[in-house]
């Protein structure tokens, strides 16, 4: 896949970004409108173009979420077309990072001290957002709606220019403890995650949920995202004896977590975390099949359940993607997540109205009342604060029947954030 230096959004068309990626001469910014006369129509806003930055792993270990990236291309080109936000168009700066802090690092000075973005959009994986994070905070730069779900993103006494998006992990973490100690509490639980702050936090989640029950993890294992499998660590798992298996990975892992599970005749209840369950991307590469059977929690529509096959905002949501992004797959769950993303920045950069600096940027972020995209499950709201920059406090569990996602509606759970 190719890498995106610049996903110019004013004179790119998309097929052309995605193929070879714009020329320097389509990188230029709009020149300047001549100066109106009295008889003009009203000066346009002082700022021609809303510039921002983002960082995706296009290649390495987490290229699947490069699907994300690309959506939010496809929509700010259509937002484009329609006239922009205020009058205003939108130039996201796309770059791969490859799933590497270094990297990230390298590519953020870059969009901050070149392109001078003014602000960096759901920027995507926990090492890559810690390594970036403290230069963005002394910058004053916003690292807005960060895609991963690490409870630091929400720390706005320390980190007022970091705002995450995803539901918190611990937040997860607690809702999978709830649910095994009401269904299952004798449990005996094998854990196998990531062993970076992604995997760390939802350990400590799960950990929180059990309480004085936390004995109930009888082994777990850890993996590095440069390894080539984690064969190896599942059947130490599987030693263990568990009936119970928490799969705390990221795509590529899950769907070789699934399948090694499967191959093990290891005939246990299965979790596998939110960000690594999509049907498109993980569990068809790991057999449908395989994956019968699989809990996770959602908080977004998926485009697999029948249910929402008559839902408007869904069918919204396919014309989007047969129009601007044919080449996306509507089986993958990342395409809705970025939909929903894409949306509720276009609803901060509304509300900012003719003042895009940082600090109002980062103040609309962060007074989100009861905001609704249609792709949100039924009940579930976004709502910040100037102290509260959890967008999310409540999820929704769900069990894989071989084709789709099905709600659990007996195990709804709210835990407190």
């Amino acid at each position: 896949m190719a890498t995106w230096r610049s996903l110019s959004l004013l004179g790119c068309l998309m097929a052309a970004c995605f193929g070879t990626g714009c020329s320097k001469s389509e990188q230029k910014e709009a020149a300047p409108a001549p100066a109106a006369k009295e008889s003009a129509a009203p000066a346009a806003p002082a700022v021609q173009e809303i510039k921002l930055g983002q960082i995706m792993p296009y290649s390495g270990p987490a290229s699947a979420y490069g699907t994300i990236g690309k959506l939010h291309a496809a929509y700010f080109n259509m937002i484009n077309r329609k006239g922009g936000i205020n009058g205003r168009k939108v130039n996201l700066i796309s770059l791969d990072d490859s799933y590497s802090p270094p990297k990230a690092v390298e590519q953020v000075r870059r969009l901050v001290e070149q392109d001078k973005v003014i602000a960096v959009f759901n920027p995507l994986g926990t090492p890559s957002n810690t390594a970036i994070r403290k230069y963005l905070n002394d910058k004053q730069v916003p690292q807005l709606f960060v895609s991963t779900g690490a409870s630091k993103w929400a720390d706005p006494q320390n980190y007022p220019w970091t705002i995450g998006f995803n539901p918190s992990y611990r937040l997860e973490g607690r809702t999978y403890a709830e649910h095994i100690l009401k269904t299952s509490p004798k449990a005996r639980i094998a854990v196998l995650y990531q062993g970076d702050d992604f995997g760390k936090d939802l350990m400590a989640g799960l950990r929180e949920g059990l309480g004085d029950k936390a004995s109930m993890i009888v082994a777990e294992a850890t993996y590095e995202t440069t390894d080539p499998t984690i064969d190896s660590q599942l059947v130490s798992l599987k030693g263990s004896k568990a009936d119970t298996v928490m799969m705390i990975t990221t795509p590529k892992f899950g769907a070789q977590a699934v399948r090694k599970v499967d191959e093990l005749g290891w005939k246990a209840t299965r979790y596998i975390v939110n960000v690594s369950a999509s049907v498109g991307s993980v569990l068809t590469p790991a057999g449908l099949d395989k994956s019968k059977g699989l809990i996770t929690v959602q908080y977004i529509k998926d485009p697999t359940d029948p249910r929402w096959a008559e839902d408007p905002a869904m069918k919204e949501w396919y014309e989007f993607m047969k129009t601007e992004y044919p080449a996306g797959e509507t089986k993958d769950a990342g395409n809705a997540y970025a939909y929903v993303g894409a949306q509720t920045l276009v609803h901060v950069l509304e509300k900012c109205g003719d003042d895009l600096s940082p600090k109002n940027i980062m103040k609309q972020a962060a007074s989100l009342k009861d905001f609704a995209p249609g792709l949100l499950l039924p009940g579930i709201r976004i709502n910040t604060s100037e102290t509260d920059f959890d967008l999310f406090d409540k999820l929704q569990l769900a069990r894989f029947d071989g084709q789709t996602w099905v709600a659990l509606d007996d195990d709804k759970v709210s835990a407190a954030k």
